[in-house]
């Protein structure tokens, strides 16, 4: 959905973060103006994937329909979706995002494992609006 946050298809597909040379902080969503660290005098910042697995750090549902800028069809009914928090152990970083479709709470427990996947935010006539979506590791969509 936004131009640099993501890259790649399929085993390929990974977030893509900036990580600060003097600090060694890590940043999603990418920052390419400084570092973010208020602690560090700053430092170039690069370009860095993410790991593609992490662990449920939280989850919740979301019951009702978001405001703008989110995309919806207001004539189609209102279809609840699932929302992850997901540890990046190695980037000491906690990502939201929603679970791939047909994942509940039911099917989540913190500390499981979970894998980042493209997903579809939404699509008209003209437009498939991409984004990330987590799914459970050993599960296939």
């Amino acid at each position: 959905m936004v131009d640099g946050w993501f890259a790649g298809e399929g085993e390929d597909f990974r977030l893509i973060g900036t990580r600060c040379s003097a600090c060694t902080s890590v940043f999603f969503p990418r920052e390419d103006a400084h570092c973010r660290n208020p602690g560090c005098a700053g430092g170039d910042l690069e370009e860095v994937p993410l790991s593609r697995r992490g662990r449920v750090w939280s989850f919740t549902d979301s019951r009702y329909r978001p405001p703008s800028p989110y995309v919806t069809d207001l004539e189609l009914p209102w279809e609840p979706y699932t929302l992850v928090a997901v540890e990046l152990e190695s980037e000491c970083l906690v990502l939201l995002g929603q679970a791939v479709p047909g994942v509940t709470v039911a099917d989540l427990t913190v500390g499981m494992e979970v894998e980042v996947v493209p997903g579809v935010l939404h699509e008209d006539a003209e437009t498939i609006w991409t984004t990330w979506q987590w799914r459970p590791t050993g599960v296939t969509a």
